[in-house]
């Protein structure tokens, strides 16, 4: 399964292939808008969320069957290809009732294999080409068990959406990166198509650029960016969509590299120390912020700030522990001696207010 496994007649074989169209389907003025905008600007496949499942109920859930007949109105009169989610049996028989072009699997669906086998039977016998977001949680197993059910079932036509994957304390990204768990399925599938979806990474409309840049130095073959006529008005992520018109500055700005696997290509290896470095900041803030928690309470029991035998406890456990994983006893040290220094700082800030 390569690239061209999962073009439609029409488009070319090159990166990176673009996916763009509004997260909601919202009314048939706005999904046409945006539609002859991105056809304006030459994209060839439009995607538009037809059934939304949300996280809590009470959130705009998608208008349903009846954007379908918008999906096919673009396709007639503009002839790009049509390309939304589907998470139930009943959403593939529309779909392809509808003559929908491309399909995708939702985050929350693979992580489910009861509904993956469900749409699997549903699309058995089916030529259509079908992209697999990563689950929700970073489970390359699970993600790859999709793929698998599809392909039992003589789905031909796969691709990945690499979309990040959920964290409970959110820093930088909406969803984490985690550019080694697709790194690893593409070592493990080296044919099968890769998409990346910075938006739902990102969460951000300015963070869009940078991660469609990243994707492209690792050789991801494709994007799928959400993109609405009128973002700020959006009924469902406005703040991680961006106009057509940006869109375009954005793949324009991209420089797509002749990427050729050598001993001495270093870029996987630098961005898995990228992706590394923006987690240990996080995991910094999130005990930092523990911190100033044991500063409220010591100030609240007029404690001192430093503890002098938990310190000393901490840095020969600590130390300890960091010797048997290969490191330096002296440079764990250090490390140990500046985090417990900016600890004692955040609880003296917390003291003296």
């Amino acid at each position: 399964m390569k690239l061209e496994s999962i073009l439609l007649p029409g488009v070319e074989a090159k990166r990176p292939l673009v996916i763009a169209g509004p997260c909601s389907a919202e009314t048939e003025e706005q999904v046409m808008k945006t539609a002859r905008q991105l056809a304006a600007n030459g994209i060839k496949i439009l995607r538009a969320g037809i059934w939304k499942p949300r996280t809590k109920p009470g959130g705009f859930e998608g208008v349903g069957s009846e954007g379908l007949a918008w999906l096919k109105k673009v396709r007639q009169e503009t002839g790009m290809y049509v390309s939304t989610e589907v998470a139930t049996q009943k959403h593939v028989y529309e779909a392809l009732k509808y003559g929908i072009d491309m399909l995708w699997i939702g985050a929350r669906t693979t992580a489910n294999p009861f509904a993956v086998q469900e749409i699997a039977e549903a699309l058995q016998g089916v030529d259509i080409p079908v992209l697999i977001k990563n689950p929700v949680n970073p489970d390359l197993e699970l993600w790859i068990g999709a793929f698998e059910r599809l392909s039992k079932v003589g789905i031909t036509k796969l691709g990945a959406i690499h979309r990040g994957f959920s964290s409970y304390d959110k820093k930088i990204y909406r969803n984490l990166p985690q550019w080694h768990i697709p790194i690893e399925l593409k070592r493990r599938y080296p044919d099968l198509p890769i998409i990346c979806d910075p938006s739902h990474i990102g969460g951000r409309r300015d963070l869009i650029e940078p991660l469609s840049q990243r994707a492209m130095d690792l050789n991801y073959d494709g994007l799928i960016i959400e993109t609405h006529c009128d973002p700020d008005t959006a009924w469902s992520d406005a703040s991680q969509q961006v106009t057509p018109d940006r869109l375009k500055q954005i793949l324009d700005s991209l420089i797509i590299r002749d990427f050729k696997q050598t001993t001495e290509d270093l870029s996987q290896l630098r961005y898995q120390i990228d992706e590394i470095d923006d987690q240990l900041l996080e995991l910094l803030a999130k005990r930092m912020r523990v911190s100033r928690e044991i500063g409220t309470y010591k100030k609240e029991h007029n404690m001192a700030v430093v503890q002098t035998n938990r310190y000393d406890e901490i840095l020969q456990k600590r130390i300890g522990e960091a010797v048997k994983m290969g490191m330096d006893s002296e440079f764990m040290r250090i490390v140990l001696e500046a985090i417990h220094e900016e600890s004692v700082r955040q609880q003296i800030d917390v003291l003296n207010k």
